[in-house]
C-alpha cells in the first residue's frame, strides 16, 4: 500500500493498444466500455447475476453455450445468434440473470479485461456506478488506470469521458493528482460537456451504429450517474477469468 502521506496517480488511457505503457502491476484497473459491456455488466450484477466469466472470442463462448452456460455475446453492435442475451443493459433482467453465472464476450470490452488481468485489482466501470467505482478506488489506496475499451483498439469519446468524470471525482477529494496529459484531456473533456453528454455525444461513430441498428434506446441509461453501487471486480480461479 502507498504511504497515507503520497498523493495517488491517476491516468487514463485511450485504447487498449496503448495499454503496454499505461500498466502499472500495483494499479487498480478501471476497464470501461460506456457503449455497451461495462454498463451492461453493472446492471446485471444490480439485477442479481451471481458472477460473469468475460471471454475474449466469440468461439469460447459457443464452446460455454455447448456446455450449456447462459450466454451472452455480441459482435459489431450486434447480439450473436447463439447467444441468449446480446449487449444491452436491458437485456439482463432480474427475472433472467437473478443468481446466475452468464458467459459474456464483446467486441472491446470483454477484451481490455483480458489485457490487464495481471493488475493490482481490475474492475469493470460505468456512469452508472461512477460514485462506487470511486469509492472502491479510495478504500484500496493505490494508483488508479482507466482503461477504456475504444473500439477496435482506436480511441473514442464516450470512454474519455467516463476517464475524465472519474478523475474529476477522485480529483475533488485531495487524495490524488493526475499521472499525465491523458488525464488532464479526460477531465478537460468531461468539465466542458457533463452537462450535456448526449448532445456532445450525438455525431459519434458508436452513436452512428447503434442508431443504424436501433439499438440507441440504452444510451440514456447508459450516460446516468451512479444508478448502482455494484463494482464488477475480476478474480482468476484455475486460470479463468471470473467478475463477481
Amino acid at each position: 500500500m502507498q504511504k497515507r502521506y503520497e498523493k495517488m496517480k491517476i491516468d487514463v488511457c485511450f485504447s487498449p493498444a496503448l495499454y503496454p505503457v499505461y500498466h502499472n502491476s500495483e494499479a487498480v484497473v478501471v476497464v470501461v466500455d460506456i457503449f455497451r459491456a461495462t454498463t451492461t455488466m453493472a446492471a446485471a450484477f444490480s439485477n442479481g447475476v451471481r458472477s460473469i466469466r468475460p471471454v475474449a472470442t466469440v468461439e469460447e463462448a459457443q464452446d460455454y453455450k455447448v456446455k450449456g452456460w447462459l450466454v451472452g455475446a455480441e459482435r459489431n453492435v450486434m447480439r450473436c445468434p447463439f447467444a441468449d442475451f446480446g449487449n444491452s443493459p436491458f437485456d439482463y433482467t432480474p427475472e433472467k440473470v437473478s443468481g446466475k453465472d452468464v458467459v459474456f464476450t464483446t467486441t472491446n470490452g470483454t477484451r481490455a479485461i483480458t489485457i490487464a488481468k495481471s493488475a493490482y485489482r481490475v474492475i469493470t466501470g460505468a456512469f452508472i456506478n461512477l460514485q462506487a467505482v470511486a469509492d472502491y478506488c479510495l478504500l484500496h489506496r493505490h494508483d488508479v488506470v482507466v482503461l477504456c475499451s475504444g473500439w477496435q483498439d482506436k480511441i473514442n469519446i464516450e470512454d474519455t469521458l467516463f476517464g475524465g468524470a472519474l478523475t474529476d471525482v477522485l480529483l475533488q477529494t485531495g487524495l490524488y493528482e493526475t499521472a499525465g496529459d491523458a488525464a488532464v484531456i479526460a477531465k478537460d473533456m468531461w468539465e466542458a460537456h457533463k452537462d450535456n453528454l448526449i448532445a456532445f455525444l450525438d455525431p459519434t461513430e458508436h452513436m452512428a451504429r447503434l442508431r443504424a441498428n436501433h439499438l440507441e434506446d440504452a444510451v440514456p441509461y447508459c450516460l446516468s450517474l451512479s444508478l448502482t453501487g455494484k463494482v464488477p471486480e475480476l478474480i482468476v480461479e484455475d486460470n479463468t477469468l471470473i467478475l463477481r
